[in-house]
């Protein structure tokens, strides 16, 4: 059994900046990550608030930098899924290839793309719906789509998609926008956008592909068909937190608790990023979460080793 003196679930930006920390002060660390390090931030097509590129920089070009400075100092990266956590000193974490322990655990396993749950979601995945507009805006050139929500990423990525598209409805169900005001002042400008607002789709629609959106008016119950070759889903996230909730604290809408230290309930246990209560859910946020929790981390461990 493989044994660290840091073990940190998770490879953005806060994950990261985490392993990046402990590395540097000599801990044994460990990093897991299911999926592609670098996290979300790598599908985002331009990045214009991080601190230190005036210019902005894309979200993969930043998250292959954070991670060639995480292993230059001897971060150590495998990619199995994290399973659970099982309580005691040192702390076992069970994963798809087996259990590694370690003696603190900085949890910086982000969130998930949040689903509508209509019908015709799941069947028609990668077949006209989508939640990643960066990833797949391409496929709909010189076509119309759309996109659902009114936050920062909704809006960021409907302007994504008039790179593409030659006509993008923004479906909100509410009528006013959520996004920062610069977002909206450009959205409003943009005239491949057009705003439904007070609005919901009930069904998504289609065989093979899919052909169009059911609909409702949430003031008038009125339902309607809107012909598109594609919808994109950006109504928030889900963090990944279900694994842990038999060991640590969470909030009742699965975020972790922490305090100013990113300590959760559990003793050497951290956590960092958007998993965490109260997080912006920005790099900047994250970033700093990661270090904070990484330096907790080291003086817990500092404190077993007596």
């Amino acid at each position: 059994m493989a044994k660290y003196e840091v073990i940190i679930i998770g490879g953005g930006p806060a994950g990261l900046t985490a392993g990046l920390y402990t590395s540097r002060t000599g801990l044994k660390s460990l990093l897991i990550e299911r999926s592609i390090v670098g996290g979300q931030i790598i599908n985002a097509a331009q990045v214009e608030n991080y601190p230190g590129f005036p210019q902005g920089i894309s979200g993969a070009e930043l998250g292959s930098l954070m991670h060639q400075q995480a292993i230059k100092y001897g971060l150590a990266i495998i990619t199995p899924e994290v399973t659970g956590i099982t309580p005691g000193q040192p702390y076992g974490i069970s994963t798809s290839e087996g259990v590694f322990e370690a003696t603190a655990i900085i949890i910086a396993a982000g969130s998930e793309y949040r689903k509508l749950g209509v019908i015709g979601e799941e069947k028609l995945v990668g077949h006209g719906v989508s939640y990643c507009a960066t990833c797949d805006g391409f496929f709909f050139r010189s076509r119309e789509v759309a996109i659902v929500g009114g936050g920062d990423t909704a809006i960021t990525d409907a302007l994504e998609l008039t790179r593409h598209a030659t006509k993008v409805y923004v479906i909100h169900r509410r009528d006013q926008l959520r996004a920062g005001q610069i977002l909206q002042q450009r959205a409003f400008a943009e005239p491949k956008l057009e705003f439904i607002w007070s609005t919901v789709v009930e069904e998504i629609l289609g065989e093979k592909l899919l052909s169009g959106l059911k609909l409702r008016n949430v003031k008038t119950g009125q339902s309607s068909i809107l012909e598109v070759a594609g919808v994109f889903v950006a109504v928030g996230l889900i963090p990944n937190t279900q694994q842990f909730s038999n060991i640590i604290e969470l909030d009742d809408t699965g975020y972790i608790i922490t305090d100013e230290t990113m300590a959760t309930s559990a003793p050497g246990i951290f956590a960092a990023g958007d998993i965490r209560r109260n997080s912006p859910r920005q790099v900047a946020a994250a970033v700093g979460d990661g270090a904070t929790a990484a330096m907790s981390a080291f003086k817990y461990v500092q404190e077993v080793r007596g």
